[in-house]
């Protein structure tokens, strides 16, 4: 089958626009854990319940970007990145992240489009329990929700089930996956990511330890993390990524630099 172009650009612009990198990569992210768990009492066979990863982020965070496409010269659109809550999702703790894409001035002449990415991410290992898309692109509209399966499980009645490997995550959880990375000690993480379309095994490697980036918010010191994605054992030629995350307490992700098909992108932070 051959692929729609226009799922491709979702697709691409998913694992760009949407989430830099959210997506899940880091099958298993290798976090500490914020405390030593207490050892139940001798006589006490109660579950030890699981520990979550420690993470930078807090619910409530919002942050804003610009989206710069070098093939246009133009502002193309913006992107806004939430922590919408951190709760039980289907008996698991869990964070909930979103992502919300719009084209702007002259794009959206070209190309109107209003599209929202909604991530379900366990929080302790951070991996993706449910995965939702909805696109509003040039009058059209498609929603999608997709249960992530690894073993065999049913999907519920408004989900999809997609049949994954452990520790896959999404696009948007990526993201937030990366932020929750220790980068001065792990120089390099793989692991599978579903972005409703495809599933990809993603290379995130750590490509500069030091570097200084400008943007609309800003002056940072940042570090750059590198992104390569395969398929089916071939390397995605046409697709790649750099996330730089500032050195300050919250990671915060401060700029996105992205090749994609249609063209290069330059995800500009605007407010934090």
């Amino acid at each position: 089958m051959i692929p729609d172009p226009r799922k491709r650009l979702a697709s691409a612009g998913g694992l760009a626009f949407t989430a830099l990198f959210g997506a899940t990569l880091l099958a298993g992210v290798q976090s500490q854990p914020a405390h030593k768990p207490i050892a139940p009492p001798s006589k006490s066979h109660a579950p030890v319940a699981p520990v979550e990863a420690v993470v930078p982020f807090r619910g409530g965070e919002k942050l804003s970007f610009r989206v710069m496409w070098s093939k246009f010269s133009v502002n193309a659109g913006t992107v806004d990145f939430l922590v919408a809550q951190h709760s039980n999702f289907f008996g698991k703790p869990a964070w909930h992240f979103q992502a919300r894409a719009q084209t702007v001035d002259t794009m959206r002449i070209v190309y109107p489009l209003d599209d929202q990415f909604d991530s379900y991410t366990e929080a302790v290992k951070l991996a993706s329990i449910q995965y939702e898309m909805y696109l509003h692109e040039q009058g059209k509209q498609e929603n999608d929700a997709w249960r992530m399966t690894v073993n065999g499980d049913p999907a519920p009645a408004n989900a999809t089930a997609a049949r994954v490997l452990p520790g896959t995550r999404d696009p948007v959880g990526f993201l937030y996956a990366l932020r929750a990375t220790d980068w001065k000690s792990t120089p390099e993480l793989r692991a599978p990511v579903f972005d409703g379309h495809h599933l990809y095994d993603v290379d995130a490697k750590l490509g500069l330890a030091a570097g200084h980036v400008t943007v609309p918010a800003g002056e940072f010191d940042a570090s750059r993390v590198d992104v390569r994605l395969s398929e089916h054992g071939q390397e995605v030629s046409d697709t790649s990524f750099s996330l730089w995350i500032a050195q300050d307490a919250v990671r915060t992700p401060v700029l996105i630099e992205a090749s994609v098909p249609l063209g290069t992108a330059r995800v500009e932070l605007t407010a934090h």
